[in-house]
């Protein structure tokens, strides 16, 4: 009990955010890592999509059987229900804008202080996804994330959550729209997109490019959150002198 006391006192907890110069540091490295160490982010980034399809999926009823993430770095989400409708589209198209979603939700909840809060909501989601987990390599790479997470939240002094929080919300706006880049170059006729072109009868390519907007525009929602003052930056430079 003592334990659990403690983890809720440190989860409302409010932690402080780094500034402008620190936010865009973070931005810095994030882009960085989504560069050069892009198998790793996008792992993290398949199991935000494929959590998307899967919660869309319950959402407008269909049964969920379960999720997959592989070595690969591909994933598959598997539901059953009508095989056509708008609830298959919503749960076809979810899955691209998850990982834009989960970071403009962390960049919300650290920029108000709750940067403890939401890594601890990782956590729980983590846990929650690995009840759907239905292949080894996927369980294991769920278990080391939110065990992950859950060490460094606990032990980190809460002066860097909110570092660790920001760079997590930077590195999911900033990887979002590379997948969706990558489907351009796809010719299968399995992907989210070509699914979709299949049920609504629009090219594929309106649906990446739908993806592509929404995604980059997440980013440009968040860079506005995370940067203090960006907007007045950007705005006073295309002002008359």
């Amino acid at each position: 009990m003592n334990f659990l006391a403690e983890l809720w006192r440190r989860a409302l907890a409010n932690q402080p955010v780094p500034n402008a110069q620190g936010s865009a540091l973070l931005a810095v490295v994030a882009l960085l890592a989504v560069s050069f160490a892009w198998r790793v982010v996008r792992t993290l980034v398949t199991i935000c999509h494929e959590s998307g399809h899967a919660l869309v999926a319950v959402l407008v009823g269909r049964r969920l059987n379960g999720v997959r993430v592989h070595s690969d770095t591909s994933g598959l989400t598997v539901s059953r229900g009508r095989p056509k409708g708008p609830g298959m589209v919503a749960t076809l198209f979810a899955g691209y804008l998850a990982p834009a979603i989960v970071g403009l939700g962390i960049a919300a909840l650290a920029g108000t202080g709750h940067a403890s809060g939401v890594l601890w909501l990782l956590v729980l989601l983590a846990v929650v996804l690995l009840v759907w987990i239905r292949n080894l390599y996927g369980a294991l790479v769920i278990i080391a994330a939110g065990i992950g997470v859950a060490l460094v939240t606990w032990y980190a002094p809460p002066s860097a959550l909110g570092w660790i929080a920001t760079g997590l919300a930077w590195l999911f706006l900033i990887a979002a729209p590379r997948p969706v880049l990558e489907l351009f170059r796809s010719r299968s006729t399995t992907t989210d997109a070509a699914q979709l072109a299949a049920l609504t009868h629009i090219h594929r390519y309106v649906w990446g490019l739908l993806w592509l907007v929404l995604t980059i525009g997440a980013l440009v929602a968040g860079a506005l959150w995370m940067i203090p003052g960006l907007y007045q930056a950007v705005a006073s430079l295309g002002a008359p002198a």
